[in-house]
């Protein structure tokens, strides 16, 4: 009967636990401003694959935005200015090479925690909001941008680009500038 109770009390924790956690800030999509070719829907963060097979391990695209909460589209900017995927629970990183970041560097998710040389908290994760609403990969004038050109995926009925970093004062604003909307 004790360890019963003990086991609804851990549950009833858990679950409020995993509640306040999952629902602490409402998760929103990251679209980009402008509509671009897809006036309907525009273009949001995207995790490749379909659901049931989604690829974490492959860089992010720009993908025409779903409706609905698409899981695989579902971001949080947090406290510690990382763009969580809650649906993952890795964040944002800036591919380089130790220190270095360049121009056209891929994004991917990795652990939000995972320290080292090639994705670390402070240098690859950390992404702050311009006030012209580009987003900056904080202290480093690379901004993340979609590709000038679409391509059809799966399905004649979408679209995606490729999703990178680029210098923010040479990136075009109507590539670079996003905003954080409700699914």
């Amino acid at each position: 009967m004790i360890n019963k109770a003990i086991s609804c009390a851990s549950t009833a924790v858990f679950l409020v636990f995993s509640w306040t956690h999952a629902y602490a800030e409402e998760p929103k999509y990251l679209q980009l401003v402008d509509k671009l070719d897809r006036p309907n829907d525009g273009y949001c963060f995207d995790v490749q694959g379909v659901r049931g097979n989604f690829r974490a391990d492959k860089p992010l695209v720009a993908h025409n935005c779903k409706p609905g909460a698409a899981p695989d589209g579902l971001v949080e900017h947090n406290a510690d200015s990382m763009l969580f995927f809650t649906a993952f629970d890795r964040c944002v990183t800036a591919m380089g090479t130790g220190s270095t970041l360049l121009p056209r560097t891929s994004l991917m998710l990795k652990p939000c925690e995972e320290r080292g040389v090639f994705a670390s908290p402070s240098m690859h994760k950390k992404f702050t909001f311009k006030q012209n609403k580009q987003l900056e990969l904080s202290g480093s004038n690379l901004c993340i941008v979609v590709g000038d050109k679409s391509a059809r995926t799966l399905s004649s009925r979408d679209r995606w680009r490729a999703l990178y970093l680029d210098y923010c004062d040479k990136s075009p604003l109507e590539r670079s500038q996003w905003q954080l909307v409700s699914p």
